[in-house]
Order: structure tokens, then C-alpha cells, then sequence
């Protein structure tokens, strides 16, 4: 597998996804984001992430979209790309990166590269995480499985699928995952 980022915003380069392979395909047409891709060994894109800076904060970079090939899905492959973009924005000097995301499973994958709920979500009931980790303030002083728990708590309470469902209560009580290197 290669992982590349191919550019920063807001000169991202267009990537035709095919929709029935990858979520949020259309997003990938937009030039405005700078864009990331794993190639699997015969040259194929595998995943991408798509990103952009901040508009109130030029310090903060979002991760704005993250999809991988449905039958590639559970292989690692968006931690690990997004364990790049978030290494090489920090390289660049970016002070912290954020995303939002939308389901358990993407989650727990955000919390192995790092990631952490901040106790905010999006308009459209995203969990907001960001990296590095948020400290502790006067609304949130959560401690770190504390933290981690409020999120798999915010998903508890909507309509799940019995895949999710399962997933959740396989993570009650538990302590966060560690985050990974992941080379």
C-alpha cells in the first residue's frame, strides 16, 4: 500500500471516485481542499481525505472527508492515511486538526491515530474530534476514558444499526484505544 498526500489547499487536485465503491465520492471533485490517497500495489485508490484550513482559525486544519473502498473497509487503511495528512500538517505548523464524524466505527478509528472528543458536535450530529488531544476546561473535566466514554454515550442515543449496536456495547466501559503508530 502507498499513502501519499498530493496537495494542500486550496490547489487539491480533482479525484474521480466511482460512488459505489466510496462514500462522500462527490466531495472528491472539489479542487478548494487538499486531498490524500491510499494506492493499493496495482496503482488503485484505495481511500482518500480530503481537507482544508480552518476558516476562523488558520491554525486548525479539518479533516473534512475520510472514505475508504467498501470492500477494503476494517483493513486500516483510513487510520494510516489519516496518521499521514495529520503528521504532515503538523510538520507544516499547523497547531491542531479537528474532523467530525458520524458514526461509532469512524470513532474509534479517529481515536487510534490520536484523535480525542472534545464534548462538541456539528450542526448535523457529528462528534467533533481533535488532535491533539483537548484539555481539560471548566465544562468538560473528563479525565481520558472519561472523555472517550461521552462519545460512545452521544451514539448510544440514536437509531444504530445492529452491527453499531454491538460495537458500542463491546466498548462499555472500556478504556480508549492506544493510539497507533502505524507506519
Amino acid at each position: 500500500m502507498e499513502y501519499e498526500l498530493l496537495e494542500w489547499p486550496p490547489d487539491g487536485p480533482k479525484l474521480r471516485l466511482d460512488y459505489k465503491r466510496f462514500s462522500y465520492a462527490g466531495k472528491f471533485v472539489m479542487t478548494n481542499t487538499g486531498k490524500a490517497v491510499a494506492r493499493a500495489a496495482d496503482g488503485r485508490i484505495v481511500a482518500a481525505v480530503a481537507f482544508n484550513v480552518d476558516r476562523t482559525d488558520e491554525d486548525t486544519l479539518w479533516l473534512r472527508y475520510v472514505t475508504v473502498d467498501r470492500e477494503r473497509r476494517g483493513e486500516g487503511i483510513g487510520p494510516r492515511l489519516c496518521r499521514l495528512v495529520r503528521d504532515r500538517a503538523i510538520e507544516r505548523g499547523y497547531d491542531r486538526l479537528r474532523i467530525a464524524v458520524n458514526n461509532p466505527f469512524a470513532y474509534e478509528a479517529l481515536y487510534r491515530t490520536g484523535f480525542s472528543y472534545t464534548g462538541e458536535t456539528t450542526g448535523i450530529a457529528e462528534l467533533i474530534l481533535e488532535y491533539p488531544a483537548p484539555t481539560a476546561d471548566a465544562d468538560t473535566d473528563w479525565d481520558v476514558r472519561e472523555r472517550y466514554q461521552a462519545g460512545l454515550a452521544e451514539f448510544r442515543d440514536r437509531d444504530l444499526s445492529e452491527e453499531e449496536t454491538e460495537f458500542l456495547e463491546s466498548r462499555r466501559d472500556s478504556e480508549p484505544p492506544a493510539p497507533e503508530s502505524g507506519k
